[in-house]
Order: structure tokens, then sequence, then C-alpha cells
């Protein structure tokens, strides 16, 4: 049983990769507090579902272009300092979030900018912090070390908007948003506690010419190119999100609370994948694995379909029997997932040069977020138009 389980090797070697680890996923959970919160809060001040979609432009658009000058950004200055830079905005901006809540503004647009000016922080942030870690621990460990943060990340996606819906109706926005902001210290703390980590004398100056020569690596890198041009395929091709509110009302039944059982199946597959990660350090062809994964993951999603096209539209007068199937679906699409991020983070910390690192990490959030972050945004466009 234990050769099956995470292998905690980072965890007990690397005293600063525990502290950043412990600290994401405290803070994983109050971010996901906010995420769903603010949601609410725009759908209780507007009324209209189209404004909510919105949300997830505001959010997009800086995180797609930040991405890439912040790892170009990463690259050139000590990544502590800019990792600890870029968290401190991304605490200041929840608290503001939280303080507009507290004052009873009610404006969206308040909401909006200060959402942008946090998907800017994080654009900078994310690559930073992830191309610190194989500088904290072994590069054997990568493996492992992605998986923890997997384990991490499932159990946020499941307990945060859980959370975030009984705290907003128990004791409101204010308070939600606050849990976050103390959440977040601990992230800011972790940060604070790493050594000074410069850029190397091979590292350049942060602009235009050096996300170029970011791109340029990828060109001739093949084993790198494929695992972000696959992630695409899968999240363009293969990603039902914004099809889950119209499954959970027509079809599936069961409304929003089928949609949240369906969200959180996925985010429990995620959750067993890393939990389970221990065979995956001893896996050495991991092009195959991401392949063979993706190919699971297209086949959960295929599975999902049948599912809900057998369902037809029986779900108009209530909640189904389909629910099981299609929740059990949705959890096989995030082992699949989860084992895929695995590979692809391990493929690009280990093959890509620490001087080019952030940018390389920088283009893979730019990836990650662009497929299924514009496969979310945009029905909220045709709904209006």
């Amino acid at each position: 049983m234990g050769k099956l389980l995470a292998d905690i090797t980072p965890l007990r070697e690397s005293p600063d990769f525990r502290r950043l680890w412990l600290g994401s996923a405290v803070s994983a959970v109050g971010s996901q507090l906010t995420l769903v919160a603010v949601s609410l809060e725009v759908y209780r001040v507007t009324q209209d579902s189209f404004y909510v979609g919105l949300l997830g432009i505001f959010a997009l658009v800086p995180l797609v272009f930040g991405g890439l000058l912040g790892g170009s950004i990463a690259d050139s200055h000590d990544r502590r300092t800019v990792a600890f830079l870029a968290t401190s905005v991304l605490w200041l901006t929840t608290g503001l979030v939280a303080l507009q809540s507290w004052l009873q503004l009610g404006n969206v647009w308040v909401l909006y900018v200060l959402i942008a000016l946090q998907s800017g922080a994080q654009s900078i942030n994310q690559p930073a912090r992830s191309a610190i870690i194989p500088m904290l621990i072994r590069k054997e460990l990568l493996p492992a070390a992605n998986a923890l943060s997997m384990v991490s990340f499932g159990l946020a996606m499941t307990v945060g908007p859980l959370l975030a819906g009984v705290l907003v109706a128990w004791v409101g926005f204010g308070w939600t948003y606050t849990i976050d902001f103390v959440t977040f210290a601990f992230v800011l703390w972790a940060v604070y506690r790493l050594p000074s980590l410069p850029p190397g004398k091979s590292a350049g100056r942060a602009g235009i010419r050096s996300v170029v020569e970011g791109f340029r690596f990828l060109g001739i890198r093949p084993n790198l190119r494929m695992t972000f041009i696959i992630d695409l395929v899968a999240m363009i091709l293969a990603q039902p999100r914004a099809l889950m509110p119209a499954i959970g009302a027509v079809m599936i039944g069961g409304g929003e609370a089928t949609v949240g059982v369906l969200l959180a199946s996925t985010a429990v597959g995620a959750f067993l994948a890393g939990l389970f990660s221990g065979p995956l350090g001893h896996v050495r062809w991991q092009g195959s694995a991401v392949v063979w994964s993706v190919m699971g993951w297209g086949a959960s999603i295929a599975g999902f379909g049948v599912v809900v096209l057998l369902a037809g539209h029986s779900g108009t007068g209530g909640v189904t029997v389909w629910l099981l199937p299609a929740a059990l679906c949705c959890a096989l699409a995030g082992i699949a997932d989860s084992i895929s991020s695995v590979f692809r983070n391990t493929i690009l910390q280990a093959a890509t040069p620490d001087h080019l690192r952030g940018r390389l990490q920088g283009v893979f959030i730019v990836v990650v977020a662009g497929g299924p972050g514009w496969e979310t945004c945009w029905p909220a466009v045709r709904l209006r138009f």
C-alpha cells in the first residue's frame, strides 16, 4: 500500500519546498472561496449570467498577456523577490475584494478591476514559483513534487467551492473573502522564507526579445512543444464545462447542485490521482504517459457525452439516475488530467535550462489557462449576442 501512496520525499528532504507546499495548499482553498464567492456576488448584484461570464474575460486577458512577460521577469531577476512581490499584490487585492464587500459598494466594475489586477499578479507569480521548484529539490523527485501539488489542487477544488456556498449563505461575502485574505498569508510567509534565488549568468533583460527567445527554444524542442499542443487540443476540443448548466437543468437534472457534483467529481479524481501517485515516480517514458493520459481524458469525456445523450431531456423533472455514471466519467477524467499534468510539468521543468525556465513556465500558464479559459468565457458572449 505504501508504494501506491504519494511519495512525500520532497517534503521530508526540503524544508523550503515543504513550507511552500503547505502554504500553497492552505491558500488554494481560500482562493477557491473567493473565486466562487465573486461569481455569486456578481450575479446577486446584476441578476444576469452574462456579467458572471465577463469575470472570466477580465481574468483571462491579463493572465494571457502577463504570463509571457511574467516568465521573462522571473528569468531576469531574483525569483524569490519576484514571487514575493507578486504574492504581496495578490494578498493586497484579496484584502480589497473583502473591503469592497464590507463597504457594500455593490459595483461589479470594482470587482472586475480587482479580479483583473489579481490575474495580472498571478501571471507573474505562477511562472516564478513554478520555476523555483526544481531549485529546491532533486531532479528525480520532480514527478513526486508535481503529484503532491495535484493532491493539494484536487483538495482545494473539492473543498473550496463547497465551503464557499456554505460560508456565503451563513456569514456573507465579507467574512468569506476575509478568510481567503487570512489564509493567503501562509503562502506569503512561505515565499518570504525562501533563500535568495538570483538569475544565472546566462539571464538577459526582461522584455519582448526575452519572450521571443523562449519561443525560439520551444520551437526546437519537440518534446516540450508536444506537451503544450496536446493540452490545448484536449482542453479546447474536449472540455464540457460551458455545457454543465444546461446538462444539469435539462438532461441529467438537479440544476446547480448537479453541476457542483460533476465539477467536484473531477476534482476528486485529481485528488485521488495525486494521493495514489507512488508508481508515477518510476515511469521513464514520460512523453508516452502524457499521450496515454490525454487519451484517457478524451475517452472519459466521450463516455460522459454518451451518458448525456442517453439521458436525453429526462432531467426537466429533477435529478435522474444518470447522475452517478456522469459523475464517474468526470472522476475518471480528473484522474487522467492529473496524471497528464504531473508529467507535462515534469518534462517542462527537467528539459528546460534554468535561465529559460520562467519563460517556458509563462507559456505553460498561458496554455493551461487559455484553453479552458476561452472555452468558459465564450458562452457568456454568445448568450448576449
